[in-house]
């Protein structure tokens, strides 16, 4: 994995659980605001529309360098829009990262010839 795509990679990974927790607190918000006088709605509703767009243009980004097949690259975009999926998202890229790491090093080593 060159460089371009580890940062591409490391981008989208760092935005996905911050975007998932504004979704989660956004909801909250939006139940408070019909049941109680509280009304953080428009605020957070921004918050997490920046972290959204910031989420859909690291997945294009990371979509176009690491060259992830259509499946792949729904899923993604998939977890973006479901209230937890952002921290799916983080888990399965930060296992994809380990193991190219590991991968790098194997090959650095000698073990593999891939």
């Amino acid at each position: 994995m060159d460089i371009k795509t580890a940062t591409a990679l490391r981008r989208l990974r760092l935005v996905s659980a911050p975007e998932a927790v504004s979704f989660i607190v956004l909801l909250v918000c939006s139940v408070l605001k019909r049941t109680t006088d509280f009304n953080a709605v428009p605020v957070m509703g921004a918050i997490h529309g920046v972290l959204f767009v910031l989420y859909v243009l690291f997945w294009a980004d990371a979509w176009n360098k690491a060259k992830w097949s259509l499946g792949t690259a729904a899923l993604y975009f998939v977890l973006s829009v479901l209230p937890t999926g952002g921290f799916f998202a983080e888990r399965k890229l930060r296992r994809e990262a380990e193991d190219a790491v590991i991968a790098a090093r194997a090959r650095k080593e000698g073990v593999v010839n891939a």
